[in-house]
């Protein structure tokens, strides 16, 4: 197949500005964004997404787990369809950019070859995943997870927030909810552009993340239970402090992660603490730890430590302990393919680029197990992302999208 020309590329600025419109769907308080999976605001992203595909001509398909998924037909009705996308949900305190950048990068595609009235061979297909955050509803990436077969969809559908509302009365009822059979799809193939969300790019003054690999990840849901008891009349040795005893295995957790530095990560970053009174000693906590490495054995060794040691530590208290696995998946190796697709548009462009290891999850993660799959990430200032301060610049979206855009038409062949 022929590589698209180095001359072609997208609009950068309409890019820019469809970035700025979606961000103001489900504004923050401090200039990011809260558009958290299955709410109000979500849907009304989801609207507006909807609204500029259809006028781009592409047809809406939806699944039972709310994916979105608008289609550009190609000339052979008989060839899979690449697809490209990310999420459009957001953290409670997000940026602009984490995930949206995907999205509106493949909508910028189909407006591009609709401008220059281009045809592919493949069709291409722009996709919203539904929860690819995981904060409001654990596990993360849990649309595309279903999609890929990793969950059952019925147990994604009975997963609650931290107000017990579940997951599929939520999409039923923001009338999100599609009749599409999840993962029935076949693809070609499948792009991801993101921000790096790391400070490597920047750092190193590169325009172009190939992202050859992806950490893998481990979330371990910890309760320790004890007594709650009245902070000034309970006597200390008589005391069964949970709240003291998380913040042991937490330097635990911090101790588990440098021994495997320097590519080994781990903290804890959900958290709450019951009764959570000022003159009540904590009875009982639950707190997920989050490991990661691109190395499985890591992840196996991390996670048997914490259990050994966290067991060990609460026995010594008078506490009880239990840990539950809310998610995670190995290492992911990338499709040597389309990851050479991402390497040679970025060459083509002019683009300064490097192999980057990906140290976040994304739904690119799951797909990798059904489709061949790569990714595409730009810089991010500070390597701030999950921050309403998270920021990119109109240059480093658009030269990402370009990369994206010649990947995707590599894959897609473009017809004469």
């Amino acid at each position: 197949m022929s590589a698209p020309g180095v001359n072609l590329k997208l609009n950068g600025d309409r890019l820019w500005d469809a970035l700025m419109e979606m961000a103001k769907v489900g504004p923050g308080i401090a200039g990011g964004n809260n558009r958290q999976t299955l709410t109000d605001a979500d849907a009304q992203g989801r609207e507006l997404f909807k609204t500029w595909c259809q006028s781009s001509g592409c047809s809406m398909g939806l699944d039972q787990m709310g994916n979105m998924f608008a289609r550009r037909e190609g000339t052979d009705k008989n060839a899979l369809p690449v697809y490209v996308g990310s999420h459009l949900d957001t953290q409670p305190t997000g940026g602009k950019y984490d995930g949206v950048l995907g999205v509106l990068g493949g909508l910028e595609i189909i407006r591009t070859l609709n401008d220059l009235s281009i045809k592919t061979k493949h069709p291409i297909v722009v996709t919203n995943f539904t929860n690819e955050e995981g904060t409001r509803y654990a596990p993360s990436m849990l649309a595309s997870g279903v999609f890929a077969g990793i969950y059952k969809q019925d147990w994604a559908h009975k997963r609650v927030d931290s107000e017990g509302i579940k997951f599929g009365d939520e999409l039923e009822r923001i009338g999100w909810s599609g009749d599409e059979v999840t993962g029935e799809r076949k693809m070609h193939a499948f792009f991801e552009l993101h921000i790096e969300q790391g400070p490597i790019l920047e750092t190193e003054g590169v325009d172009i993340g190939v992202v050859t690999h992806g950490q893998g990840l481990s979330w371990t849901q910890v309760t320790i239970t004890g007594r709650d008891s009245h902070t000034g009349s309970t006597p200390m040795p008589m005391r069964r402090n949970a709240g003291l005893g998380m913040a042991r295995v937490l330097e635990l957790v911090e101790e588990i992660a440098l021994s495997h530095s320097p590519h080994a990560v781990g903290a804890a970053g959900h958290i709450d603490v019951y009764p959570n009174s000022r003159n009540v000693i904590p009875g009982k906590v639950i707190f997920t730890v989050d490991f990661r490495s691109p190395k499985l054995d890591v992840i196996l060794d991390m996670e048997k430590k914490l259990k050994e040691g966290a067991k060990e530590i609460c026995d010594k208290m008078g506490l009880t302990v239990e840990l539950e696995q809310l998610g995670g998946f190995d290492p992911v190796t990338f499709d040597p393919k389309c990851v050479e697709a991402v390497r040679s548009a970025a060459e083509r462009l002019g683009h300064s680029h490097m192999d980057l290891i990906s140290g976040a999850g994304h739904d690119a993660c799951w797909i990798n197990k059904v489709a061949p799959t790569a990714m595409v990430m730009c810089p991010c200032v500070d390597g701030l992302s999950h921050n309403e301060a998270e920021e990119i610049t109109k240059d480093w979206a658009a030269a990402g999208a370009n990369v994206l855009l010649h990947a995707v038409l590599e894959t897609a062949e473009i017809v004469d």
